[in-house]
């Protein structure tokens, strides 16, 4: 069916949101026809979650018009928009780990008898119907703690369809799946779609879009920018329609002459595969990608290199000089930096303001007798604002408010105060949009050119083919091979990452 004959569910018209210092959405507009899959894109900061935060009743538009099923409806609360039959399952899963799976999908709307006890049977009942439309085979009495992320993801599913949503909005629903999950989850939105459940579909991974969506709504800067019917569909038009310009050269890295080793590792065994040895070198002005599969011990690499998890044997040099490293503090005095692949649990404090995030890695350098210096760090903070174009009112807004993109350039900012001789990136640019994730490429780029040596994970072989100068391949926690800039092909990595030889590769 397309979407010019579908029967419209929800219909969106002319919503305006303001805080202060920034217009959010400017007369935005949306239409999501009956069982339709329409995926809203745009880089962060261009409007889609307040959008969405508006249509799921967390926020009141300034202006505008929401009609549901052809009838203008006031969204004034979440609760308002439950009853419309507006669900929205938020990246960051809503549900209570230790209550199980029933109590969860009936989460404040519990049955009761005699008007006062909770009816669990009820809940059972009820619960198992709702898990088998989305092909979840768990017990209702399950511990929701204890599921993985993906089987999270399904009972969230199943809490929206137990109060009939009719539009489902799905905030960037894979960010946390392995590519099985993920494709469950596929098959699922698919069913639902089928049976004239409209889905609303967030994501940065515009392959999961052209696979998924009927049509693709865009936003720039808090405005319509264009739409995309199914045939249109394609990574090109996307991006153009994001950006607001073709990207004819979307990785900027130009190889150049790496300079002195800085870093080198010599037998390094980690926590995590303590019957492997990792050996590898890395050069001033270096950009090296480290590839490999999910358990690769890519992650954990970092982490050792970085203290977070000792080493149990081996030796880190940096310039050529033997550093114990026990302990982050340890790596800082080493000139290593580590940008987390989970920048809101381990790369920064959500409820305070930028300013103090850009300063935690400098306090103890820049500290005046012992007390903070608010001057340095005021400097500090509004340089790398600058520096890293941070879109923010001011250096005191809370990173909470702040999108992905921006929380992650503060991220950055934090460390490239110390001035780092390696830096340590893991998945730097998962959960952000293309058009940061271009500025981050960029500022990868500057810092080599600067002499930085920066060693990356990614789980995107497109990023690792476009910006290494040389990739490590890793496979159940060895190194698998060594593939110079030259030898990159997705067929090489891909085979090294499966433990096959570079003979093979």
């Amino acid at each position: 069916m397309v979407a010019a004959q579908r029967e419209l569910t929800l219909k969106v018209q002319g919503v305006s949101k303001r805080f202060p210092g920034v217009l959010a959405l400017d007369d935005v507009s949306l239409t999501v026809g009956k069982g339709e899959i329409v995926a809203v894109l745009g880089e962060n900061g261009a409007g889609k979650s307040t959008l969405m935060r508006i249509l799921a009743g967390v926020q009141r538009a300034d202006s505008g018009t929401v009609v549901m099923g052809g009838e203008e409806v006031q969204i004034s609360t979440v609760e308002k928009a439950l009853d419309h039959g507006i669900a929205l399952i938020h990246q960051e899963l809503n549900l209570a780990d230790n209550l199980d799976v029933g109590a969860n999908i009936f989460l404040g709307r519990e049955p009761r008898r005699f008007g006062w006890l909770i009816d669990k049977e009820h809940i059972r009942r009820e619960a198992v119907g709702y898990l088998e439309r989305v092909g979840l085979d768990v017990d209702p009495n399950y511990l929701v703690g204890g599921l993985t992320i993906g089987r999270q993801q399904m009972v969230e599913i199943a809490k929206a369809l137990s109060i009939d949503a009719r539009v489902l909005i799905m905030d960037e629903p894979t960010s946390s799946l392995s590519q099985k999950e993920a494709d469950q989850l596929f098959v699922v939105i698919k069913d639902l779609a089928s049976k004239g459940v409209s889905i609303v579909y967030i994501s940065h991974r515009l392959g999961e879009v052209e696979a998924m969506a009927d049509r693709v709504v865009v936003l720039r800067d808090g405005k319509n920018a264009g739409e995309l019917k199914r045939d249109d569909i394609s990574h090109e038009n996307m991006v153009k329609l994001m950006v607001g310009r073709d990207v004819s050269q979307f990785y900027p890295h130009e190889p150049h002459e790496a300079g002195e080793v800085v870093m080198s590792v010599k037998g390094l065994v980690t926590p995590a595969h303590p019957s492997q040895k990792i050996d590898f070198s890395l050069r001033q002005g270096e950009i090296v990608g480290i590839s490999g599969l999910v358990g690769a011990g890519r992650t954990e690499l970092l982490q050792t290199l970085f203290g977070v998890t000792p080493a149990l044997a081996g030796e880190i040099l940096v310039d050529s000089e033997v550093r114990k490293i026990t302990s982050p503090i340890d790596a800082i005095d080493s000139g290593l930096a580590l940008v987390p692949e989970d920048r809101k649990q381990q790369g920064l404090i959500l409820d305070m303001p930028i300013r103090e995030n850009m300063s935690l890695a400098t306090l103890l350098r820049d500290q005046n007798k012992g007390f903070l210096n608010c001057s340095m760090e005021r400097n500090i903070s509004q340089k790398m604002v600058e520096d890293l174009n941070v879109k923010t009112p001011s250096d005191g807004q809370i990173v909470r408010l702040l999108s992905g993109g921006n929380q992650q350039k503060v991220v950055l900012g934090k460390w490239l105060a110390l001035e780092p001789k390696v830096l340590l990136l893991d998945e730097p640019t998962r959960g952000i949009d293309i058009g940061a994730k271009a500025e981050i490429y960029g500022l990868m780029e500057a810092l080599a050119k600067t002499g930085v040596a920066i060693l990356f994970v990614s789980s995107e072989l497109e990023e690792i083919l476009g910006m290494s100068d040389r990739a490590l391949v890793m496979h159940e926690g060895r190194l698998t091979g060594e593939l110079q800039r030259s030898e990159l092909s997705e067929e090489a990595v891909m085979r090294l990452a499966t433990g096959q030889s570079m003979e093979a590769a």
